[in-house]
C-alpha cells in the first residue's frame, strides 16, 4: 500500500506491517527480514524479495570489513549513524518494503520519545532494538544493569514505539527478555543466539551448536507466546547462516521466519566479490 506523500511504501503503519507479514505467511512461505548497511544492499535485497529491511548502525561496520559486534562498541553514535543510513541511503532507495530503523533504547544521552518522533518522521515503519544488551553477559552486563543502561531500556523504548503506532521487531536472548518485549506490546520476537559463524569475520570457536540454537529458540518461542499469541517469532545469529541452516531450524521450532543481516549482506558480497574477481583475473592475454 503506497503512503499517500510519496507514492511508495514507506511508511507504514503498526498494523499495515503486521498485515504484509501475515500475508507471507498465509502464503506458506517463512518471513526473511534483513539487515542493510549500505543503499545498494537494500535496493538488492528489496529485488530478492525480502519482507522487511532493518538498519543497524553494525551495517557499516559489516560493509567496512569489520565484525559486526563493532556495533556494540564506543566506535560511534549508534543512533545518529542508523538515522544516517536510512536517511541518506536506505530509504532514498528502497521502493515499497518497510525499512525498520535500529535504535540504541539504553542511550543515556537521548530522550527516546523525541528520538522515535524523528524515526517516525523520517519515514521509517517501525524499529529494531539494535544495539541490544540482550547479548550481553556476565560481569559487564550486571553492570550496565546496575548503573541505568540495562535491557530495561530497550523495553520501555518499545513500549514507546507501540504507543506511537510503530511496528516492533526485537531481539531478545532469554525467555524472560521474550516475556517482557511481548508485554510491552512487541510485534515480531527475534531468538538470538549468538554472533553469526563463518566468513572472514565470523565467530569460530564463540557460537554454539545448532542443537542449541533450536533448543534456545524454541524456548524464547514459547515465552513470549505464553504472553501474546499473535506476535511473529523469527530465529538469526549463531549457527544459522545459509538457506539450509534456516530450513533446518525452522522445520524444528514453531517459528516463522529468519533474520540475516551478516549472513545476508555480507556473505553475499565477500563470495560474489571473491569469485567474479577470481573469474576477471583468469582472462589470459593473446599475446603476452
Amino acid at each position: 500500500m503506497p503512503n499517500q506523500w510519496t507514492g511508495k511504501g514507506n511508511p507504514y503503519t503498526k498494523q499495515e506491517v503486521r498485515d504484509r507479514l501475515q500475508a507471507t505467511l498465509d502464503q506458506g512461505k517463512a518471513i526473511i527480514a534483513a539487515g542493510a548497511g549500505t543503499g545498494i544492499s537494500a535496493k538488492f535485497i528489496e529485488k530478492g524479495g525480502a519482507d522487511l529491511i532493518i538498519i543497524y548502525n553494525s551495517g557499516r561496520f559489516r560493509m567496512s570489513g569489520h565484525g559486526s559486534t563493532a556495533g556494540l562498541m564506543a566506535y560511534g553514535d549508534a543512533n545518529a549513524v542508523a538515522m544516517e543510513i536510512g536517511e541518506f541511503e536506505v530509504l532514498p532507495v528502497v521502493e515499497e518494503i518497510p525499512v525498520i530503523c535500529g535504535v540504541h533504547g539504553s542511550d543515556p544521552r537521548r530522550r527516546m520519545w523525541h528520538h522515535l518522533l524523528k524515526v517516525k518522521e523520517m519515514g521509517f515503519s517501525g524499529v529494531n532494538n539494535f544495539p541490544t544488551h540482550s547479548i550481553v553477559d556476565g560481569h559487564f552486563r550486571q553492570v550496565l544493569e546496575e548503573t541505568g543502561m540495562g535491557f530495561d531500556k530497550e523495553v520501555e523504548m518499545v513500549r514507546l514505539a507501540t504507543m506511537m503506532d510503530l511496528f516492533s521487531i526485537v531481539y531478545v536472548a532469554t525467555p524472560e527478555e521474550a516475556r517482557q518485549m511481548a508485554k510491552v506490546g512487541a510485534d515480531a520476537i527475534i531468538a538470538h543466539v549468538g554472533t553469526t559463524i563463518g566468513g572472514s569475520v565470523g565467530v569460530v570457536n564463540a557460537t554454539v551448536t545448532m542443537n542449541h540454537a533450536i533448543e534456545q529458540t524454541q524456548k524464547i518461542a514459547d515465552a513470549g507466546r505464553e504472553v501474546n499469541p499473535d506476535i511473529f517469532f523469527l530465529a538469526h545469529g549463531g549457527p544459522i547462516n545459509t538457506p539450509d541452516d534456516v530450513r533446518e531450524i525452522l522445520s524444528k521450532t514453531n517459528v516463522h521466519g529468519f533474520v540475516g543481516a551478516s549472513s545476508l549482506e555480507r556473505m553475499g558480497v565477500e563470495k560474489s566479490l571473491t569469485d567474479l574477481t577470481r573469474d576477471f583475473k583468469s582472462i589470459t592475454l593473446k599475446n603476452p
